[in-house]
């Protein structure tokens, strides 16, 4: 299993808990984003730079994905994108998204890009809180944690 990050979009303070998280288990993490990223030296963390464009990290990420990967993504369509491949998507905030909530979850994308779309304000997500982290962190930890089990 590897860890795929979409890093354009993804907080400091995530990124640090991956960090951590790569070393303690030994699991090869990537950071692609259509900008430098700065990673701590590592034979376990690496941050790949694309090129700049819509979807062009996303599509990056999609192309290398395997069954079983790890990606963390804020980024509905990837979620949904690498589900269909049979990886699993966590978001920054700690919503594991599945094959049983991601087309509703699309859905309400959808609409709310309509809404906006069509000029009413739908306002931003809110800041990320402590137990956002807390609950990244715990989903993170559970996942690596069936690798582990899985290995043995």
């Amino acid at each position: 299993m590897q860890i795929w990050v979409d890093a354009d979009a993804c907080p400091v303070v995530i990124r640090e808990i991956l960090f951590k998280a790569a070393a303690r288990t030994q699991t090869t993490t990537t950071l692609v984003a259509n900008q430098p990223i700065r990673v701590p030296p590592s034979p376990w963390i690496r941050s790949m730079q694309v090129a700049s464009g819509f979807d062009v990290a996303d599509n990056e990420i999609v192309q290398r994905v395997a069954s079983g990967d790890l990606v963390v993504t804020g980024d509905i369509p990837l979620a949904a994108e690498v589900i269909e491949k049979g990886a699993v998507a966590l978001s920054p905030r700690g919503e594991l998204h599945t094959r049983e909530n991601i087309r509703s979850r699309l859905n309400m994308r959808d609409f709310m890009d309509t809404m906006r779309a069509s000029g009413i304000d739908t306002g931003g997500a809110p800041a990320m809180s402590k137990s956002d982290r807390q609950q990244f962190a715990n989903h993170l930890d559970r996942i690596l944690a069936r690798r582990a089990d899985n290995a043995n």
